[in-house]
Formats: structure tokens, sequence, C-alpha cells
């Protein structure tokens, strides 16, 4: 079987980008042989320095100790330049596992020189709406593809399927959803009886929050995913339109710091205490949903009661869960539920996106490698 190589630029080599590189070496003989596909990692960079190949690539056994000695200043610009002197005919995809704002931008630019770009990063999805056109338009020519199926559940099939759904020609008319692990976590162990604050500090204890959990209380995160599912809906919305409630008591939204604001939580517990009370005295438990109506444009993030009965209400551990309520699937959504979160996860949703990837570019000698 002719191999097809696919060459790669990751930028961002933390915890899920150090998993994808893992799980890339660890599929590379299976890809080749039953697949006919070659993954060559030629760059990495972090914040600080970048690893670069012409044409062999990094081995990634070592690349950690080859980045750490000698690795030259990162500079995305001659990153990128690095990738457009490879081989006539062989494709490029640029990997973006951070978090930054900053990368991001630099897409619409490398759409348009024939570079694929596959990301778990949700900046541009739920970006300004104009820079998100123009970097989708890039992708209209068919020189370059977007790849971007870890920005909604990590490794669930979640923008796959919609975009089947929506291929087909069905029609979405309500998306609904649990979308953050952090908060599935929180609101599936909150009882009658429980403290909030300390339920808040023990799972940031366990590493299940961010280090600041005021970023995973805010729904911020939830409310980009919200947009993001939106706009493949053709709903032409922008972040500040989302109708979001924040978990994060208006008086500590101000806190210097992490710890100062986790000190004072516990004076809103009563709040919390109250709302949870109020839904187990109707059998209903909290969860925090994002909700986009479709026909009607709109895009709601907020704490729920939901009956003991519905699929929400049967989460567990940090499982995210999305319903399609579409023509096809009407009396009963379309259902997809499990882990939404975790380095391991999340990189196999970017792996799966970039193998996608190199199966859409055709066999060698087709025009794709």
């Amino acid at each position: 079987m002719a191999a097809r190589r696919l060459n790669i630029g990751l930028i961002g080599p933390g915890l899920v980008g150090k998993a994808l590189l893992t799980q890339i070496s660890q599929q590379a003989d299976a890809l080749r042989s039953e697949h006919g596909i070659v993954l060559c990692v030629l760059g990495i960079a972090n914040s600080r320095a970048m690893l670069l190949q012409k044409m062999l690539p990094i081995d990634l056994s070592t690349w950690q100790e080859e980045l750490s000695s000698r690795g030259t200043p990162v500079d995305l610009y001659s990153f990128a330049q690095n990738f457009q002197r490879t081989k006539p005919g062989q494709a490029v995809c640029m990997v973006d596992c951070t978090a930054s704002q900053a990368v991001p931008a630099l897409y619409k630019r490398w759409l348009a020189q024939g570079f694929h770009v596959v990301t778990p990063n949700k900046r541009l999805g739920s970006g300004p709406l104009a820079d998100f056109r123009a970097a989708m338009a890039e992708t209209r020519s068919g020189r370059s593809m977007f790849f971007g199926e870890a920005t909604v559940g990590a490794g669930l099939p979640v923008l796959s399927t919609l975009q089947t759904l929506l291929a087909t020609g069905d029609r979405v008319q309500r998306i609904e959803g649990v979308l953050s692990g952090t908060l599935s976590y929180l609101f599936n162990v909150f009882t009658p009886g429980q403290r909030f604050s300390e339920l808040v500090a023990d799972a940031r204890r366990r590493g299940f929050t961010e280090p600041d959990p005021r970023d995973d209380l805010s729904g911020m995160d939830v409310a980009r995913k919200a947009v993001i599912l939106a706009r493949q809906c053709g709903v032409e919305v922008e972040l500040v339109d989302v109708e979001l409630e924040s978990l994060v008591p208006s008086p500590l939204r101000g806190a210097a710091s992490a710890d100062e604001f986790l000190e004072r939580l516990p004076e809103f517990d009563a709040g919390f205490e109250e709302r949870v009370q109020d839904a187990a005295a109707k059998g209903c438990v909290l969860r925090y949903v994002a909700a986009i109506d479709v026909a009607a444009g709109a895009c709601t993030v907020s704490l729920q009661a939901v009956p003991g009965s519905h699929a929400f209400a049967q989460l567990s551990s940090s499982d995210n869960i999305i319903a399609f309520t579409t023509a096809r699937y009407h009396q009963q959504p379309l259902v997809i539920r499990g882990p939404g979160a975790g380095a391991e996860v999340t990189a196999a949703g970017v792996f799966g996106d970039v193998v996608q990837l190199a199966r859409c570019l055709g066999p060698p000698g087709s025009g794709g490698m």
C-alpha cells in the first residue's frame, strides 16, 4: 500500500498536546500498515521555544529533551515557513493545542497558504463572527480544511454528528447539553445538606477544576461551546449574545486570587442550598445546561432543575451529554454521552480529526499528497 504523508506542526505541547504526541507515536505503525497514512511531526512549539525539522520527523520518544536542548526561540511565522519548504505535494497540518487567542489569529493565513488546521481551541469558533467567517471562507476553495471536533465535546463525536445531520438534510430545531466536565461533576455530587463551597474546594484539590475555579463557574467555556454549535447550524451569534448565568457570586468576581475566592465562597452557600432544596422538593436535580433554539437564534446557559427521570439527571462523574432535537429525531432526541474532559480523551478527539484529514486528502497521486 502506497503511503500518504501528512506533515504536522504542533503548537502547545501541554497536557493535551503531549498526550497527542504519545498517541501518534503509539499508533504510527498501525496507521502506516493498515491505512497507508504516515504522520510526520516536523515542528513542536511551546510558548518559549520551537523544535523544527525539514524532512525527517522529530523523534517522538525524545522530543522533550530535544526541545529543551536545541530548541530556538519561538516565532510562529518562522514555524510556518518551515512547512512551506517541505516537499511539494506533501500536505501540512497545523495542530493548535493551546488555549491562546494569538494562535487562532493565524488560522486564516495558514488556511490561505493551503495548510490544514486541527484544534481543540475554542477561540476562533466562538470569537468575533467576522473572523470566523473569514477563516472559514479560506476552506471553500478546497485547498485547505479545518477540523475542530474537540472544541465542544473533547473526544465525543458531537460536531461530526451535527455536521452529518445537516449534510443529510435534517433540520436541527434545538440543542441542549451539559457541556462542562467540571460543572457536571459538581452538580452530580451536590445534594441537599452539602456545602457547595466545600465541593468546589475539594474538586480543585482533585484537579477537576481550573486553578482558579471561577474559570469554570463563570460558565464562559460552556457559552463558547454553545456559540460553536449554534454557528454550525447557521445561527449568526456572537459570544455576547449568549444569555449566560454565571455561578460566581457577583461580589466575588473581583476577588484578587483564587484563594481569596474560595475563602469567601462559604458566604454564599445558603443561596446554593436553597436552589438544591427547591429542586429536590420538586423531584428534580440541578444541572448546568446550554440550550440553543435554532429557529429563534437564541443561546442560553444556565443552572436548571431537571426531573429525576430526565437523561441529564442520569449523569455520573464528569460526563458530558448533548441532545439534538431535529425534524428526524423529534419524538426522542439523538443523545450523545460520555467523558467530556481530560487530556487523553481530548487528545483522542484531536487525533481523530488528524486521521480523518489524512483520509479526506485521498491516496497518493490524487492531488492531496
